[in-house]
């Protein structure tokens, strides 16, 4: 089993500055589109949950007075559904993915050619990221249009909090394929994070309607920083200190995704 800091016997590493080539990263693209198409239940899951996920929520909380988080219920349903977009889309299919290249040797051969390690991971997390980037800005668009919401707020707010979602799922879905032995089982690995960020991320819960201590507690989860900008690029007004902090608390978990993949990231099958 290598390591995650074996060095390469071909070819030489890359000069600095060479990190990513553009030509590379889209031909591996290009090839994991490919296979994410073919895989039905996977696309399924990445297309048919977030859209689903709207009218669950907004029947599931017609009876509750969203007012006094100051939202409403087609914000909280639309804005929840692009968190699962990113959780179900980006994070538990890119579990399966690493696993699945890492199984069948594909990591290894391509490892062994001229991609760099970050070309290999961001490219086979591409045309997921795509995908999920697409299917937020349907939701945007189907929001205002079909729930009657008003457009974002500030919408920069809302692209910086999917981007910076984008970038932190798809390192903690790498770190996770760590210690998932098989593509089949990704989906029990992947669950506690989805579970417990639907519950107390402020998906389909305002935090603001939580008790002091439990809020305070569900603002260190790794997904809340990118629902609070997410959420506050659609109703705007947002507290300075809080985006701060949102922001502050998704880049420190994306500094310790980065740095698990780099310490624990297997690109060769136990044996």
């Amino acid at each position: 089993m290598s390591s995650p800091a074996q060095t390469r016997t071909t070819p030489a590493p890359p000069a600095p500055g060479r990190l990513v080539a553009p030509g590379r990263l889209v031909a591996l693209g290009r090839a994991e589109l490919t296979l994410l198409v073919r895989n039905r239940t996977a696309l399924f899951g990445a297309l048919l949950v977030p859209l689903l996920t709207v009218g669950a929520v907004r029947s599931s909380l017609e009876s509750v007075d969203l007012g006094k988080a100051g939202t409403s219920i087609a914000e909280v349903a639309v804005s929840g559904a692009v968190g699962m977009a990113l959780l179900i889309g980006v994070y538990s299919n890119l579990v399966a993915a690493f696993v699945a290249r890492r199984e069948t040797l594909v990591l290894k051969r391509l490892r062994t050619g001229e991609p760099t390690d970050p070309e290999i991971l961001t490219g086979i997390a591409l045309p997921a990221a795509v995908l999920a980037l697409v299917q937020s800005a349907v939701l945007t668009a189907g929001g205002t249009a079909a729930l009657g919401l008003p457009a974002p707020a500030d919408p920069e707010l809302l692209l910086a909090g999917v981007l910076l979602g984008l970038v932190l799922l798809t390192g903690l879905a790498a770190a996770t394929s760590a210690v998932t032995r098989t593509p089949e089982s990704a989906q029990l690995t992947a669950l506690p994070l989805v579970l417990v960020s639907s519950l107390g991320s402020g998906l389909f819960v305002p935090l603001r309607m939580l008790p002091d201590g439990i809020a305070a507690a569900c603002e260190l989860l790794p997904v809340t920083g990118m629902m609070t900008l997410v959420r506050a690029g659609w109703t705007g007004g947002a507290d300075t200190g809080d985006l701060l902090g949102a922001t502050a608390t998704t880049v420190a978990w994306i500094a310790l995704s980065v740095f698990a993949v780099q310490r624990w990231f297997r690109w060769e099958p136990r044996r």
